[in-house]
């Protein structure tokens, strides 16, 4: 018998019945399993307990009650969280407030020893307090803040907000907003490698900045209409001024620091405030790590300069690195060029202003500290020599033309698209001659009087004539300026014509596949690459719309998913343009009768990627994304049978997301999860019920899709996959379910177990009870031939 009485015990799931509560006396205890056991505030605002933080960690929290997704406020333990069976949060007798994991370690506590008599309360301001017989607070969470300020909340010399890791992930982040030494708050991008300010801006000075170093209390308020004030005079207001809202002041995962205002209505949060100066997210720091450029696509994005390859497939702030080694002979040296393109700091010392490109270029080549340079096209000729390459950012109105060291002789066809565009327009732009400059500066300076007087004059007949016909034109000019907006920020890949797409296919003749959103073509290119389009059927959008959700799915970059290189959008064509899989998709290899079918381990290999690209879009990726239609027709197959999953984002462009979830049923018949057929909400648990169907399979070698039709005459009592396989697994007949056609060396018991356990975790009908795709990952991946078991 392949597998016990433990599989079986899968499918039965724990039930529990505990209330809230107002407060915690001494000796009493709140644990970790009971997701009804918490305290609330007296007017219900606050709700504290375990909050999940993973498949089964979990930390001490606050969270708004009313928001739509419990808005955490505070952490007890966001780097150390506690097992989700046998922790446990206790008041003991001596008045210390214990946080204890599973194995009774402990994790987190107040260290509040007193005699006194003390209970534990959550106060209307959302303030955790240990309090005594007389009102005295021994311990209170807004002294320990995390990521978020309160109203009524002090910020102190010694208070720091850290962002979060990353949506979902609650762990300490890199972003730190604190008082600095000159008594100024600020925000610090803090790494394990790095550490550098980047807000207020550090190219200004404290004054420049509207602060001052004067008032060394360092103190900093937000009170309950929405005034943030602090001693170093970084005062504001929330745009919806007045009592009323609830509202929090978070540093953001991203770097940016923002005050919220909770709509009670929908739950949900309104940006009331941004800080000045830091509205372009691309000049956070660290955002894209070294080597890295941010540029926005249209939302911020991050790349790699040409011949540099990602550090991390899914971690953007560990940055890029050379795909070469450099030498530090100036004879075997080049630059790369890229336009509009600075990184901020890290500036070598030694180059005067109103220089020659060519002896900037010169001074880098003959430095083996420089990797480059910045020359500003500004007329000024100002170099940046760069002894390292951090916080790079792309703009248009960026007047840096970067130059980065790479080996001579490498091709220059490696330039990107995105850079090499702007190339042609600024390759005059960088014969600057020195002497030239200096000769002319005060003729250009009385010129430029001029010209700005004309100008002025100018605009101002320009103002009065604009109001003329404003109303007149109105709303054709927004149509007309939001359409080119889209069309220059979604640039991040290339945009075909359909002519382009008519010769790419020979009109449309090669068909390799068809599915509930259009057609697939193969397609060659100009330039020689083979390419699958996709000739899209029903989109009802406009072409401004269209391209700003394809530039986003456009940027999601995972080696299990697969790519998509382009796009097409002209009047009713809407034609995706994708890379080319050379193995079809996965249902063509294991429901066919070939005589080389997958073996085992390609099986468990195939499960693995496709579980790791599901992964990145529920968890990792900038915008996450539900595919909604898992299934082995979208999971294709490469050269080396490594998986790519195919036709995520479709919900995205087909607008099929209402408030309350999708508008209508979506996905194949055998994958759908039960939460379709009961018109629930859907989230990414839906996703990993079709996973663990196209797992059983695997093992199997059935369709899910037309499983009565497939199965011997001894299975029809089964009405579908999940129930055949449950009754086999309970009565020990693994046999029964194994692909037969798989060869006898290659039926290793425990992976075929461990694939049956995912495969039957993730078909749960309870969705709470399924493991999230990341979790699966780990299952999968921790395999080394031992059983999992």
């Amino acid at each position: 018998m392949f597998i016990s009485a433990l599989l079986i015990s899968l499918l039965l799931s724990p039930s529990s019945a505990w209330a809230e509560a107002t407060t915690l006396t001494q000796g009493n205890s709140i644990d970790v399993e009971d997701e009804n056991q918490f305290l609330t505030s007296p007017n219900g605002i606050f709700s504290s307990g375990f909050y999940k933080v993973g498949n089964n960690s979990f930390s001490f929290s606050i969270w708004f009650t009313k928001s739509a997704d419990k808005t955490v406020v505070w952490m007890a333990n966001r780097d150390n969280p506690v097992n989700g069976k046998k922790s446990k949060l206790n008041l003991n007798f001596n008045g210390n407030l214990v946080l204890i994991d599973a194995d009774g370690s402990l994790t987190w506590s107040t260290n509040t020893i007193t005699t006194q008599q003390v209970e534990l309360k959550l106060l209307d301001n959302g303030n955790l307090v240990l309090v005594n017989q007389i009102g005295i607070f021994l311990w209170q969470s807004f002294d320990f803040p995390t990521d978020t300020l309160l109203p009524q909340q002090q910020f102190l010399k010694n208070s720091t907000l850290v962002s979060i890791k990353a949506p979902g992930t609650y762990s300490s982040g890199f972003y730190f907003f604190k008082f600095n030494d000159d008594n100024v708050l600020n925000i610090i991008y803090n790494s394990p490698s790095l550490s550098s300010i980047y807000w207020p801006d550090p190219g200004k000075n404290v004054f420049e900045n509207g602060r001052t170093r004067y008032n060394s209390s360092r103190i900093a308020i937000l009170n309950d209409m929405g005034r943030f004030e602090s001693t170093d005079n970084l005062n504001f207001n929330a745009t919806d001024y007045g009592f009323g809202p609830k509202r929090r002041l978070t540093m953001d995962f991203d770097g940016v620091l923002r005050l919220y205002s909770l709509v009670e209505s929908t739950g949900n949060w309104e940006i009331t405030w941004l800080p000045s100066g830091q509205l372009d997210a691309c000049l956070v720091h660290g955002l894209c790590g070294e080597f890295g450029i941010c540029s926005y696509n249209p939302l911020p994005t991050c790349t790699c300069p040409p011949g540099f390859i990602r550090n991390h497939p899914s971690d953007w702030s560990k940055g890029c690195k050379p795909s070469f080694n450099l030498s530090c002979d100036s004879k075997d040296l080049d630059f790369i060029h890229l336009p509009r393109t600075d990184y901020y700091g890290y500036d070598l010392v030694g180059y005067a202003r109103g220089v020659s490109v060519e002896t900037c270029r010169n001074s880098c080549l003959n430095s083996c500290q420089c990797l480059g340079f910045g020359y500003s096209m500004d007329g000024f000729g100002v170099c940046f020599p760069k002894g390292a390459l951090r916080n790079g950012n792309r703009k248009p109105d960026t007047m840096i033309l970067m130059h980065i060291k790479i080996p001579k002789g490498r091709p220059k066809t490696e330039l990107k698209e995105e850079f090499s565009n702007d190339l042609k327009c600024s390759a005059s732009e960088i014969v600057l001659n020195t002497e030239i400059f200096l000769e002319n500066k005060i003729r250009f300076r009385y010129m430029g009087l001029l010209i700005a007087f004309v100008a002025i004059v100018g605009f101002i007949e320009l103002i009065f004539f604009g109001f003329g016909w404003w109303n007149v034109f109105r709303k054709r000019v927004n149509e007309e300026l939001v359409n080119m907006g889209y069309i220059v920020l979604a640039m991040g890949f290339k945009r075909f014509t359909y002519t382009e797409m008519k010769r790419a296919t020979r009109n449309f003749k090669q068909v390799i596949g068809k599915g509930g959103f259009g057609t697939v073509y193969r397609g060659e290119l100009d330039d020689g690459r083979i390419v699958a389009v996709k000739r899209l059927e029903g989109i009802l959008q406009g072409d401004a719309e269209f391209w700003a959700e394809v530039s986003i799915i456009g940027k999601i970059n995972h080696k299990n998913l697969v790519k998509l290189w382009g796009f097409c959008a002209e009047k009713n064509h809407k034609i995706l343009v994708y890379e080319y899989v050379k193995n079809g998709s996965l249902d063509k290899l294991l429901f066919s009768n070939s005589s080389e079918p997958l073996g085992l381990e390609q099986r468990y290999e195939i499960a693995v990627g496709t579980a790791k690209g599901l992964s990145y879009l529920h968890e990792e990726c900038l915008e996450w994304v539900l595919h909604c239609d898992v299934k082995p027709q979208n999971i294709l197959l490469d050269e080396d049978l490594e998986p790519k999953v195919a036709d995520f984002g479709m919900s995205k462009l087909f607008k099929e997301i209402n408030e309350n979830g999708f508008s209508r049923v979506r996905g194949t018949r055998g994958y759908l999860a039960p939460e379709w057929m009961m018109d629930q909400k859907i989230d990414a648990k839906a996703d990993v019920y079709s996973y663990g169907i196209v797992l059983l399979e695997l093992v199997s070698g059935k369709s899910a899709s037309n499983f009565q039709s497939s199965s011997n005459s001894r299975d029809c009592r089964y009405s579908n996959l999940v129930s055949w396989m449950i009754d086999n697994v309970e009565k020990g007949k693994m046999e029964d379910v194994i692909d037969p056609r798989l060869e006898e060396s290659e039926k290793d018991v425990r992976k075929i177990e461990m694939l049956v356990r995912a495969g039957l975790l993730c078909v749960k009908e309870d969705r709470n009870l399924r493991p999230a795709m990341s979790r699966v990952v780990e299952l999968l991946t921790s395999f080394h031939g031992t059983s999992p078991f």
